[in-house]
């Protein structure tokens, strides 16, 4: 028999599952965060969790808030169990799982209700996890994209915006009038230099307003950058019955995640934070170097096996990893391209860091899966890749792992893999990729590389060690390139393996 979470049923928890060690009526609102969605309930709210069971910062529990459809449907969904989540951690060696309990409140999914909230004193500090494509950024500048609709709409009409930052704005700009200090806003997005990003956004939507208080805002407002880390895969009715299952409790939106976190923040919170040091977060002035080493090593790495993987035919990451022809090629290509690209940290051992990362991507527990990993590739091989390849070149570097890791990109967008089997190339820029992958693997001395190489699309060295990655996979196919770059220069792979598009 299950019970149905709620604060009630708490004590009728089984004893496998971990209830919060603090009185919740002792807490009170600090934090709100817009976007409540599993990694958030997998990464803040499990440490402000802990830093409450520690007896620390009562005074900074969270309340929930959103503006989109599925931010009401999860308002639903967790209102009925008192704002409590059932986290489960997906440890190869046994599962384990806790109510999370740092979350007080959700308020009503409405523009005007969460400007009222937000000019309340007791905020100070608002965080987010709106996406990485949520902070209107103009794709050819790179600067913040004041033609956007949604943009254009909160412009005509700023005291009923329907955006983040056109409620960001306006309550700050209410807060300003009625004396209150101005709230922190920290981005827990995945995205490099996210603090940057949510500033840069805030402040150019407030300058198309009003230099004044867009000036008030640069000079006022902290964003203080984050690096964010914890693979969360979504819920689904597997996740559920699982749950139900192991720990006979009835959750309408459990997470499960791994039992892997960290998170580097920027010591910059002028109107106050959490002790979150007290529980594993690590505050820095500069969190650029970690940020450049997850986006490099771990997401890198997840893109190198993303392609091969799917190509194969493997369906999860730990299979994938499982594959010692796709093991070999990552720990290659990062030991000897991508580490060497990182700048040093003081005190960290990027080849354990990298030991960590491989550990991950083959715990079986997760279910993380490779169509995941081959989403919109147009937009994260210029964040993960590309920048290793700029390094390399300009250092004098080779590349030929890393090229090969574009050609097999390249490969995977011709829409089938080693075994004919269709694949749905999930891109806003489909078309032109597939029509690039045709020319490419036609042999097409024309073929060109789409825009969002930049200057790389023209490096002869670039474009050399593309080629060449690319004839050995229509000559050799996918696992004799694999073979091909993983085995010593005195061995080369042999065979051939004729490729159609």
């Amino acid at each position: 028999m299950t019970t149905k979470l709620n604060m009630t049923a708490l004590s009728l928890l089984p004893d496998a599952i971990a209830k919060p060690a603090f009185d919740r009526s002792d807490l009170s609102t600090g934090i709100l965060h817009i976007g409540v969605g599993n990694f958030h309930r997998a990464h803040q709210a499990v440490y402000l969790n802990r830093l409450f069971e520690q007896g620390e910062g009562h005074d900074w529990a969270i309340v929930g808030a959103g503006l989109m459809p599925y931010d009401e449907a999860m308002r639903e969904r967790l209102r009925e169990q008192d704002w409590l989540t059932t986290i489960v951690e997906l440890d190869p060696d046994g599962l384990s799982a806790h109510v999370c309990a740092s979350m007080i409140d959700f308020i009503d999914v409405d523009p005007a209700v969460l400007i009222g909230r937000l000019c309340q004193p007791d905020i100070r500090i608002v965080s987010l996890t709106i996406t990485e494509g949520g902070y209107f950024v103009d794709p050819n500048s790179g600067g913040f994209d004041v033609s956007h609709p949604e943009i254009l709409a909160d412009l005509e009409n700023p005291e009923a915006p329907s955006t983040v930052f056109g409620v960001l704005v306006a309550a700050l700009i209410k807060r300003r009038s009625a004396g209150i200090a101005p709230f922190t806003v920290m981005s827990c997005d995945n995205l490099p230099e996210n603090g940057h990003m949510a500033k840069q956004t805030v402040v150019g939507y407030a300058r198309a307003m009003s230099s004044d208080v867009a000036d008030w805002i640069d000079e006022s407002v902290a964003f203080p950058n984050g690096m964010v880390d914890c693979i969360t895969p979504a819920t689904g009715e597997r996740e559920r019955t699982l749950i139900r299952d192991t720990f006979n409790i009835e959750d309408a939106a459990p997470v499960v995640c791994e039992p892997f976190r960290q998170w580097v923040l920027e010591d910059n919170f002028p109107s106050g934070r959490p002790p979150l040091e007290k529980v594993g977060v690590e505050f820095v002035s500069d969190v650029a170097p970690y940020e450049l080493m997850k986006l490099r090593i771990l997401n890198g790495g997840h893109a190198a096996i993303a392609y091969p993987g799917a190509l194969l035919g493997h369906h999860f990451v730990h299979d994938a990893m499982a594959d010692p022809l796709i093991r070999a090629y990552l720990t290659k290509l990062e030991t000897e391209e991508i580490l060497p690209t990182v700048p040093g940290i003081a005190g960290v051992s990027f080849h354990d860091y990298l030991e960590t990362v491989m550990e991950r991507f083959a715990n079986s527990a997760v279910g993380d899966t490779i169509p995941r990993l081959c989403l919109d590739g147009s937009n994260r091989q210029p964040k993960f890749i590309l920048p290793s390849i700029q390094d390399r070149l300009q250092q004098g570097q080779p590349v030929r792992g890393l090229a090969l890791e574009t050609a097999l990109w390249c490969r995977y967008c011709l829409g089938h893999d080693e075994s004919r089997r269709d694949i749905t190339v999930e891109d806003e820029h489909a078309g032109i990729l597939q029509a690039w992958a045709r020319d490419v693997f036609s042999g097409a001395t024309s073929a060109k590389m789409p825009d969002l190489f930049g200057p790389l699309g023209s490096d002869p060295v670039f474009l050399a060690a593309f080629a060449d990655a690319a004839d050995r996979l229509r000559t050799l196919g996918v696992a004799g390139a694999l073979t091909d770059y993983a085995a010593p220069a005195d061995e080369p792979a042999t065979g051939t393996h004729p490729l159609s598009a």
